[in-house]
């Protein structure tokens, strides 16, 4: 059985405590009835309780069972060699393109490795 908290405790024994005081006073004993009649009165009123806590407590529905935890697993890395190369890397640079001994301009030159 699980452990109930201190507040679900606390509701419940409050609900019990007002049942039982609704049922004693709805019951009242009489003074014609004697000892007994009061004695016979208030165990019937205990019994009544009793059994209509008994079902209020019994009758709640269970709370949900809680969420699963989720686990990650991390995956080993795995290497992943790059593939072959196939011909010359080719790529654009600009360059300083001379035009006389005073006078350059810049130029886009491809340069193979």
């Amino acid at each position: 059985m699980p452990a109930l908290s201190l507040s679900v405790l606390a509701r419940k024994g409050v609900c019990a405590s007002l049942l039982g005081a609704a049922l004693l006073s709805a019951v009242p004993a009489q003074a014609r009835d004697g000892r007994n009649g009061a004695l016979i009165g208030g165990a019937a009123a205990g019994v009544i309780g009793g059994l209509a806590v008994g079902a209020l407590l019994n009758g709640a529905a269970p709370p949900p069972p809680p969420p699963a935890r989720r686990v990650y697993v991390e995956e080993e890395p795995v290497y992943v060699a790059p593939p072959p190369r196939r011909g010359p890397i080719c790529h654009y640079e600009r360059r300083k393109v001379w035009l006389d001994e005073v006078e350059f301009t810049y130029r886009r030159v491809e340069v193979c490795e």
